[in-house]
Formats: C-alpha cells, structure tokens, sequence
C-alpha cells in the first residue's frame, strides 16, 4: 500500500492539497490495516486522514532546501526506466 505514497518535497510545481490528502490517505490505511474502515471507525478514519494531512502540508511549507525543485517530467521517466531494468520490461 504505502508504495503509492510519493515524496511531496521540491517539486516544481509544489505538490497540491489532493496529492497530500492522498498520501495521508495511504498512510491511515497502511497504518489500520484497513482500506474502507467499518461505519463504527469511519469517523476516527476521516478525522486521522484530516490531521495527517494538515501535519503534512505544515511540514512541506516549512522544510526548506537549497538544491533545485525537480521536475515531475524528469522524475517520473527516470522511475520509468529504473523499473524497466528491475523488471525486465520496455520503459
């Protein structure tokens, strides 16, 4: 599950609000062990996705770098190719 959470920092567009609740989202399933909790955990559910999120979009405005934000384009073809040479198959 958590393979779909992405790295968030320097990124050039920065990273939206859909892109961290969706990491957050990722995190309380891993985390419950559960991807659609029972209706009796649907609100500690929401409620922990909800402070994830605001914990991680806090983080992301205050981390701070000096190297160059990465582009998506780039980062994303070079993890193309990265799992065409570990699976064995066309990038």
């Amino acid at each position: 599950m958590c393979r779909n959470i992405r790295q968030l920092h320097n990124f050039e567009p920065p990273a939206t609000s859909d892109e961290v609740r969706a990491a957050a989202l990722q995190y309380v399933r891993k985390v419950s062990g559960s991807t659609k909790p029972s209706q009796a955990n649907q609100a500690a559910f929401d409620e922990a996705v909800e402070a994830i999120a605001h914990a991680t979009q806090h983080l992301l405005e205050h981390l701070t770098t000096s190297a160059p934000p990465k582009d998506r384009d780039i980062e994303r073809q070079r993890a193309r190719e990265r799992n065409a040479v570990r699976f064995g198959t066309p990038a």
